[in-house]
């Protein structure tokens, strides 16, 4: 097995984007929205080279506060992207956003960085960065599932309870169908990309074992926190 990943030379790498070509033209034929596919396609192009070459600075930095300060960017700009579903609310409900977040992700990234793979600085950008990304990203979805849903069934005058527990089983649901296909259905990106770098698929699978925890357990108590804070805060809210 070889220890290194290959390198996708640029000329085959543009192969990849001919489903993209197919569907575009699909797109067009069908008089939808052909520009906006274009956008999103050149938009994802620079968001990715823009982030491969941030990274690199990144990593081989060796500052704490740095990466302190990218975690915290990355805690406020998903609590308010996680709020998109309540836009009317959104300033009053952010506060509630991040504390749950940062909650629910700080606590699941500092016990599986120190307490399960223990890096050393414990900081290290390598891992630090993509997992604290697969946390708050996965925390973002949870929460804004259960604020979408919770507000929708105290439209139907629910009582806060039963809202609760609705909103946040509905919050769950992504991260559940994932536990249940993983391994039979898909194999996730993070033990994916171990084995196309040559890592034993036994110990990817401890990996993505860790990963899935963590997300469920980071999703789970994003959500529950928000859901509780709401309790103080749904009357003012629904009241308007």
């Amino acid at each position: 097995m070889n220890d290194t990943i290959q390198t996708i030379p640029l000329a085959n790498l543009a192969l990849a984007f001919l489903p993209v070509a197919l569907v575009a033209i699909i797109i067009w034929k069908w008089s939808l929205n052909l520009p906006n596919t274009i956008y999103a396609v050149l938009r994802m192009l620079a968001q990715l080279l823009l982030i491969g070459y941030l990274l690199i600075f990144i990593f081989e930095s060796d500052s704490a506060p740095l990466i302190m300060a990218i975690l915290l960017v990355m805690i406020l700009a998903s609590s308010w992207i996680s709020l998109r579903t309540v836009r009317a609310d959104r300033l009053r409900l952010f506060g509630k956003a991040v504390f749950s977040i940062a909650v629910g992700g700080t606590t699941t990234l500092f016990l599986v960085t120190q307490g399960v793979i223990r890096l050393e600085p414990w900081f290290l950008p390598r891992y630090m960065i993509p997992l604290a990304g697969m946390i708050f990203a996965n925390a973002l979805n949870s929460v804004s599932l259960a604020a979408e849903r919770f507000f929708a069934e105290r439209g139907r005058d629910l009582a806060y309870e039963e809202a609760r527990r609705i909103a946040f089983r509905a919050s769950l649901i992504p991260i559940t169908n994932s536990l249940f296909a993983v391994g039979l259905v898909s194999l996730p990106g993070m033990m994916t990309g171990q084995i196309l770098s040559g890592i034993s698929p036994l110990i990817a699978a401890r990996y993505q074992i860790m990963v899935m925890c963590m997300v469920f357990g980071s999703a789970g108590i994003s959500s529950a926190c928000f859901l509780v804070l709401l309790k103080s805060a749904h009357h003012k809210i629904t009241s308007r």
